[in-house]
């Protein structure tokens, strides 16, 4: 089975509750000319434009197009996108986690202090601890009802205070061990390729196996679509929310705990503002901030654009990383204005 195929076997067009949903109506035979383009453009446009821009980067800058350098963006990229694969679930149901970037510093000091007992407490320590803050948001937002913006914000400030406090105000640095195993988890490599990326490779390919193959993955969609029309249909809709912000809280732990392993240390000052880049990227892929419609291929290409990008900033010399911001926000613009435009042209068709 190919990557490509589970990511993204359908298109991104997800299908949403109701009577056969969307996909179903495009799946038949009224389904326009036009609605195909705009599904099309929707679901590969940003193919289309990191391959216009990695074109473009290799005839301008001959140190970009090579191996290592190749293989440095895409190290770089695995941790952001481990992060962005949960945040595409999350707004796939049409909820946001504000708390995913104090999620993967506070993992990776975890990690990095728990790395003295061995390779298993390494791992084990961050993704008990992330994952019960995401659950903690699950159980806010889907028993209690508390809107995903305040309850994620508020585990924001949350772990980056107990980020702080562990550290005695970022005053301690924990340093993994020389002769640790666990630090071969983020230094070591199969065949040229770091773990990390295999690692990220892996978890996209079993999240698109659950997202596409699995009534699970079905019903996060309709919970998107139409949380309300879920309900109806017997949808577990409390549950499925809880498990998406436990997911997101382990998989931010996971990527800190790796970066971790990379860096031989817990960095404190680590993960400011990686929860928008994660939203940017899942925007950027093709996911609706609505709910109802994305896919990881997406999402994917957006990360790979967004590292693209910051690569190309740093190729260039005189622009500083700020200006990554800025082009990453104008892409950010582009495709949030593309997709109300496409949204209109699949109902005017």
């Amino acid at each position: 089975m190919k990557l490509s195929s589970v990511l993204d076997p359908a298109g991104s067009r997800a299908p949403s509750p109701g009577a056969g949903g969307q996909a179903g109506q495009e799946a038949g035979a009224g389904v326009s000319g036009r609605q195909r383009v705009a599904s099309l453009v929707q679901r590969q446009g940003v193919l289309a434009v990191l391959l216009l821009v990695v074109l473009i980067a290799s005839f301008v800058y001959p140190t970009f197009a090579t191996l290592d350098n190749a293989r440095g963006v895409t190290v770089q990229a695995s941790f952001l996108a481990i992060v962005a694969l949960g945040m595409t679930m999350v707004i796939i149901t049409g909820g946001i986690d504000l708390s995913v970037g104090s999620v993967f510093a506070l993992g990776g000091v975890l990690a990095a202090w728990a790395s003295q007992w061995g390779v298993l407490p390494a791992l084990l320590v961050p993704l008990v601890v992330c994952g019960a803050i995401g659950a903690l948001n699950g159980v806010l937002i889907a028993r209690v009802g508390m809107a995903p913006f305040i309850v994620t914000l508020a585990s924001l400030l949350g772990a980056r205070g107990l980020l702080l406090a562990i550290t005695d105000e970022g005053a301690t640095t924990y340093l993994v061990p020389k002769d640790s195993a666990f630090a071969e988890l983020g230094q070591g490599s199969v065949w040229g390729f770091g773990y990390p990326i295999l690692i990220a490779l892996a978890l996209f390919a079993a999240g698109g196996v659950v997202l596409q193959r699995t009534s699970f993955g079905q019903t996060l969609f309709a919970v998107g679509g139409s949380s309300d029309a879920a309900v109806l249909m017997g949808l577990p809709v409390a549950r499925v929310r809880l498990t998406v912000y436990l997911l997101s809280g382990l998989l931010a732990g996971l990527a800190g705990a790796i970066n971790a392993a990379r860096l031989s240390s817990g960095v404190t000052i680590i993960g400011v503002g990686m929860e928008l880049d994660a939203i940017a990227a899942v925007v950027i892929g093709g996911t609706l901030l609505v709910g109802g419609a994305g896919s990881l291929s997406g999402t994917l290409w957006g990360v790979l654009l967004l590292a693209v990008i910051q690569n190309l900033i740093n190729q260039i010399g005189s622009l500083n990383s700020s200006y990554q911001s800025v082009v990453s926000g104008g892409f950010l613009i582009v495709v949030v204005v593309a997709q109300r435009y496409l949204a209109r042209s699949r109902r005017t068709a």
